[in-house]
This record gives C-alpha cells, sequence and structure tokens, in this order.
C-alpha cells in the first residue's frame, strides 16, 4: 500500500483578528481547496483530502468560530467567509486554486468567483444553491427554532437529513458522533444561528452569469437538504457548467459515496 503523504497544519489570521486552523497535504501542479458547508469544519474532508492529495495539494481548514478557529469580530456573512478563504490561500502561498465547496462552502465559492476571479482557475460547487428558496427557508428556519429549543435535537436532524437512511443504519457512529458535539452551549449556538442566517441570506443569481471559469455541478438525486432541483437551477443559471448528479448518497454524499465522489472530482479537474 502506497503511503498518502503526511499532513501539515499551519495557521491564517484574518484582519479582524479571527485565527484560522487550516492543512495542507499533498503535492502537485494544481492545489484544491476544500471548504465545508454549514458545520464549518475541515475535519469533514479528511477522507477526500487523504484520497485526493496523491494527485493535488490539499488545503481545508476549520471556518472561523468552528473547532479549533477563533470567531474573530466581523459580522458572518459569505461574502467574509469568502474573504478568510483568500487569507487561508495567501497563508498558504497558493496564488491560484480549483474550489470545492460542499453546500454552504458552495456559496462561499460564489462568493469568492465573484470577490477575487484571478485567484480561481475552476469550482466545484456540490451540493449547492444559487439563492433563497421557499424550500431551504422552511427547512432551515425550521433547525433555526430546533437549535433554540432543543441543541440536542437540532444536531439529531443534521445526521437524519444529511444521509441516506440505510447508510446511517450501517454508519451509526456517524450519528452518534453528530450528537457528542451538539452545540450546547449559548456561545456554540449563536456560531450555528449567524452560519444559518448567512447561508439564507446568500443570493448568487445576479452575478452567476459573470463568472467566467470552468464550473462543476455535483450533486445527488436524494439529498433533502439541497434537492436536485436546486442543483439544476444552479446550474443553468452558471454559463457552461457542467452537470453531474449521482442517483444516490444524500446531502452528505462526500462521506456516504467517497469512491464516487473523488473519482467525480479528480476525472473533472484532469480535463481542465
Amino acid at each position: 500500500m502506497t503511503d498518502r503523504p503526511a499532513e501539515q497544519s499551519f495557521t491564517a489570521t484574518t484582519p479582524d483578528g479571527a485565527v484560522l486552523q487550516a492543512w495542507s497535504q499533498g503535492e502537485g501542479p494544481t492545489t484544491l481547496l476544500l471548504v465545508s458547508g454549514l458545520g464549518g469544519t475541515g475535519g469533514f474532508w479528511k477522507g477526500t483530502a487523504a484520497t485526493l492529495s496523491g494527485q493535488f495539494r490539499i488545503l481545508r481548514f476549520d471556518q472561523r468560530g468552528i473547532g479549533a478557529s477563533s470567531r474573530g469580530t466581523a459580522p458572518c456573512t459569505i461574502d467574509q467567509l469568502a474573504r478568510d478563504c483568500l487569507e487561508v490561500l495567501d497563508a498558504a502561498g497558493v496564488e491560484s486554486c480549483v474550489l470545492l465547496g460542499h453546500s454552504t462552502g458552495g456559496c462561499i465559492g460564489q462568493a469568492l468567483a465573484r470577490i477575487a476571479p484571478e485567484r480561481l482557475s475552476g469550482m466545484i460547487l456540490s451540493a449547492t444553491w444559487l439563492k433563497p428558496s421557499r424550500y431551504m427557508s422552511g427547512l432551515f428556519g425550521t433547525r433555526r427554532d430546533i437549535l433554540d429549543i432543543a441543541p440536542q435535537a437540532y444536531a439529531a436532524t443534521a445526521s437524519l437529513l444529511a444521509y441516506p437512511p440505510a447508510w446511517l443504519e450501517a454508519n451509526w457512529q456517524v450519528y452518534e458522533t453528530g450528537m457528542a458535539n451538539a452545540p450546547l452551549t449559548p456561545e456554540a449556538r449563536q456560531v450555528v444561528r449567524e452560519r444559518i442566517d448567512a447561508l439564507l441570506s446568500f443570493d448568487g443569481s445576479a452575478e452567476a452569469a459573470s463568472l467566467d471559469l470552468p464550473i462543476l455541478v455535483l450533486g445527488a438525486r436524494d439529498d433533502m437538504i439541497v434537492p436536485a432541483f436546486l442543483q439544476e437551477e444552479l446550474a443553468q443559471a452558471l454559463p457552461g457548467a457542467r452537470t453531474v448528479l449521482l442517483d444516490t448518497g444524500g446531502h452528505f454524499f462526500p462521506a456516504s459515496r467517497p469512491d464516487a465522489f473523488t473519482a467525480k472530482v479528480a476525472e473533472w479537474i484532469a480535463g481542465l
């Protein structure tokens, strides 16, 4: 078995004082920046990074206020989270990268493509959307209400909605880990709440047609959090975007379908 490239940790500091914990793994002509969703953890990408680090340099990080990263003082908006990505790239000495953003991370990617297009050579939008919809407003508004009343129930919904039921039944430790990491403190709930508000406020429809870079829209047809019709709407708004929809996998298909996910990502990047 071939040894996987060693991972190195580093930090990036933002102008408002947030210190972002980040990791770099692998080498190659292409750097792939992994940006996670509502949960905001670099840990979401650990398996993906290990698999793809044999072909690319992989960067992943905990977003502000999440995991080992401090919160800072700036308001939490999608644009601010995009600027945080630039700090990570600068700290890593990377001029240009392919960005892979999952869910909210794909909204962050769309914002970064508008703010600093010269820093992106391509973008993969995984389980992502273009603008607010009634479905997502209803879903995340309800989850935000649950967060304040019963944070453990909020954590339960995160797992129960995000994975195919049969997969979760066979990998129940994922549910147990989610419950163990429930946002029990007021500070943790505030970070989640402001991130929900940020994702519900995102609307990329005005700029989508002007995003002039290769884009892959990657989704799963059985996603109950960001349904396939939102993937299709996003792809239609992006000139020249390629669309790949897996038949199954749920919202967290990078975790439930890791082989299919990493194969699609590597194949698309190889064609750039």
